[in-house]
Formats: C-alpha cells, sequence, structure tokens
C-alpha cells in the first residue's frame, strides 16, 4: 500500500493564520485563557528562547498551562466543526478522493495540536493521523515544551513512523506540504507537491520540477514546467 500524506495549516486548511493561533483567539474570546496562562506562556519565552531560537513562539504551549485535556478537546472538536470546516481546501479533498481509488492510506501530519488534528481527520476521513502532543500532568496541560512535534527534521522522522504503522514506505509515498520547513519530508518520498508554497519552497520546487497546487506566496504560482497545476 502506498500512502498520501497531508500538511494541514497552509495545505489542507487554506489562510493566512494557522488553525492553532485561530484556536487561541477562540479561546480568548471564550475567556478560557486568563493571566494564569499568559504569564505562563511569557515565563516560557524567558526560560527557554535562547533553547528554542527562532522556534520559540512555535515550541510555547504553555498558554495552555492549567487546562484541562478533555475540557479543550470538547472546545476544539466545536471549533473544528463550526470554524475549519469552511477552510479545507475542495481541491486537496479531491485529491483524497483520488489517492483512495487507486487504493492509497490518506494521512495527516501535522504541527497542529492533537486535539485539533483527530476531528479533522474524521472530517476528512483520514486512515491515520500524527499531530503534535502537548505535555500534561494528571490530565491538565502544563507549561512544558510539547511531548512531540513534527516539524523540521522531526516531522519527516515522524511521517516514516507513521507510514510504517499503515504498512506504509515513505520512500513511495506522495506528501503535499506548504512550506520550507517541510522540505526534509519532501526530499524523502517518490511524489513531492507544493500546495500554495512559500517563497523559499515554491523556489525548490520550481528548480526540483516538483508540482505546485495553487498560487506560491508572493506571485509566482505557476507550475513547474512539464507538470499540471490545479487551480
Amino acid at each position: 500500500m502506498n500512502a498520501a500524506l497531508f500538511d494541514v495549516d497552509g495545505t489542507l486548511l487554506r489562510g493566512a493564520h494557522s488553525s492553532e493561533a485561530l484556536f487561541i483567539r477562540h479561546l480568548l474570546r471564550r475567556g478560557v485563557l486568563g493571566p494564569r496562562q499568559a504569564a505562563a506562556a511569557g515565563w516560557f519565552m524567558l526560560a527557554n528562547g535562547v533553547r528554542y531560537g527562532r522556534h520559540s513562539l512555535r515550541k510555547n504551549k504553555a498558554y495552555l498551562a492549567g487546562l484541562a485535556l478533555d475540557d479543550v478537546a470538547a472546545i476544539a472538536r466545536e471549533f473544528v466543526e463550526r470554524d475549519l470546516e469552511g477552510l479545507i481546501d475542495q481541491v486537496l479533498l479531491q485529491r483524497m478522493d483520488t489517492h483512495r481509488r487507486a487504493g492509497d492510506c490518506i494521512l495527516l501530519l501535522t504541527g497542529t495540536p492533537d486535539f485539533l488534528a483527530a476531528p479533522l481527520a474524521e472530517r476528512v476521513a483520514a486512515d491515520g493521523w500524527q499531530a503534535a502532543r502537548y505535555a500534561l500532568r494528571a490530565g491538565r496541560f502544563v507549561a512544558a515544551p510539547p511531548v512531540s512535534h513534527p516539524l523540521g527534521e522531526e516531522k519527516a522522522a515522524c511521517a516514516a513512523e507513521l507510514c510504517a504503522r499503515h504498512g506504509a514506505d515513505l520512500a513511495e509515498a506522495t506528501v503535499y506540504a506548504d512550506s520550507i520547513h517541510d522540505l526534509s519530508l519532501l526530499v524523502r518520498v517518490a511524489r513531492p507537491i507544493a500546495v500554495r508554497p512559500d517563497r523559499r519552497l515554491a523556489g525548490e520546487a520550481r528548480a526540483r520540477g516538483w508540482e505546485i497546487i495553487g498560487a506560491a506566496a508572493g506571485g509566482g504560482g505557476d507550475a513547474a514546467p512539464g507538470r499540471t497545476r490545479t487551480a
């Protein structure tokens, strides 16, 4: 069995903001986040800014400190159904259908939190998924780095594990992604596809002859030579 792996933010979901950023705004509007979470997030940046450098904000999940996983997951499910549903790219859904007809396994691989990825995977009928897992103690989030965070090289390793769990070989897979941070994964697969790529990934995709779906950030989104562009 071959696998088709889909990134979430900027790929399966359209829009400039990540699903997690939109969810944080949702939590703020609902009054779920308060001074305790703000203080924990600030402390995390002070304690881990040097360690994580430019990825510090991506690693900072302390905004959930003290909240119960079950409560956050329930809010997240409602948020996915109400707010993320309309952001799902119909072209990518069509690609999923094409892969299913070919007998491929549909997998989501994302750095968004697992409590958002799980209901989203159900919505698109994915065969499996892997997402970021945040640190917990007694069922509540703590101000610590993610336990698992598919990003960069770690994402490539997660992809191999995810494929193996579903009886597929990463080297024979198709991967849909939008960011230069996904390059280490894209170069490992048989069919890398850039979806509305950022400028750096668009340049790599054109240079390597990869398929490009949609317009690249800042323009220049023509399909790579010899490839079919899907609007």
